[in-house]
């Protein structure tokens, strides 16, 4: 077993984050029924915070991990900025407009479409996050991340919303409710604003910089138990200031509130500082390899369980789904709850074995 792991060998922990992270979010993403999900697997009405709410913002801060390593091998072997920027510019567009497609398939090719969305978000923090790795010292990307969240928080908590002469934190009222009015063009997930919508993705890139400062720091040296430790600290103290907002600013993952900034990056730091000692350091990684295996083509297992949607969901045989078939059967003697999380499971399962074909071929969709 090692005790000081060179970087090379160490990204097994971050590969089966994303995937699990992915598998997450398909399995709260496709219940077999909206009326009927376990709590931690229905997202918060508003404020407050469940195990459905932590998916996203875990993702966000892969992404910034994976920055460090993408762009930094390339900078390592001497690759233009110029060169980098026109790939970080083309895998933003194709990722923002694939998600303003899965918008539209989901819509049944309605108008007006829907602009943002999770890979729409995705795709903006990526941008951000990666053109400051490029050009920023570090020392302003540090500085904006405090910028953000503290001004956010101030926003919010003492800035009257414009009409209504008080700061107002409600599913009504609220400045991120209210830019999207002004702003966002298209249809809205909740009609007159959206949880992906334009002010709050702002806060969402201090998660993707959180992820960068973390990669960073256990990039430092080969890995060993003091660099665990530390991100532990640093995961502990995110978690406590995140909470101390959350008195004023309350977590929130529909405005993608300060607090909930905080404490998912500081809940995503402690997960992936276990994973890091079990997988990497201990070299425990058979558990793992489903992770892995999704983890390796993440956006396509994304865009197929928007897509396996439809034959099993519209297409009948003699009248009735597949989906009505399996919930009719399971329903019979299994509780509704527990009915509808049996057809996540299986929908994830699903999503999960053309990817881990993949897998097993070297087919890997890089975009």
């Amino acid at each position: 077993m090692n005790t000081n792991v060179p970087v090379s060998k160490r990204m097994i922990s971050l590969d089966a984050l994303r995937g699990f992270t992915i598998a997450g979010m398909i399995l709260v993403n496709v219940p077999g029924s909206w009326e009927h999900i376990y709590p931690p697997l229905r997202h918060a009405a508003f404020n407050g915070l469940t195990l459905a709410d932590l998916v996203f913002p875990f993702f966000l801060f892969i992404v910034g991990a994976s920055i460090v390593l993408a762009l930094g091998k390339r900078m390592e072997k001497g690759d233009s900025k110029r060169a980098m920027l026109g790939k970080i510019l083309y895998r933003t567009l194709v990722i923002f407009l694939l998600g303003v497609l899965l918008n539209w398939l989901s819509a049944d090719f309605s108008f007006p479409l829907r602009i943002a969305g999770v890979l729409q978000r995705i795709a903006l923090c990526y941008l951000m996050a990666s053109l400051l790795f490029l050009y920023a010292k570090r020392w302003v990307m540090v500085g904006l991340a405090v910028f953000i969240v503290l001004g956010y928080w101030m926003l919010n908590v003492f800035v009257p919303v414009p009409g209504e002469g008080v700061a107002i934190l409600s599913p009504e009222v609220n400045w991120a409710a209210w830019i999207d009015g002004q702003l966002l063009p298209g249809n809205r997930y909740f009609g007159h604003w959206d949880p992906e919508g334009i002010l709050s993705t702002f806060p969402a890139l201090v998660n993707t910089l959180l992820g960068i400062f973390t990669m960073q720091l256990l990039q430092k040296n080969a890995l060993h138990l003091h660099q665990i430790k530390i991100l532990l600290l640093v995961g502990i103290n995110l978690i406590v200031f995140g909470w101390l907002i959350s008195f004023t600013f309350p977590v929130n993952k529909n405005v993608w509130s300060s607090s909930f900034v905080l404490l998912t990056s500081g809940m995503a730091a402690l997960l992936w500082a276990l994973l890091v000692y079990v997988v990497d350091m201990k070299e425990h990684s058979k558990w793992v390899k489903p992770g892995i295996i999704f983890g390796s083509n993440a956006i396509t297992a994304y865009v197929l369980h928007y897509l396996f949607h439809y034959p099993l969901g519209r297409i009948k045989v003699g009248g009735t789904s597949f989906h009505q078939l399996f919930m009719d059967a399971l329903g019979s003697f299994l509780s509704p709850n527990l009915t509808s999380l049996c057809w996540a499971i299986f929908y994830t399962f699903l999503c999960f074995l053309p990817i881990w074909w993949m897998y097993r071929k070297k087919v890997f969709v890089k975009i």
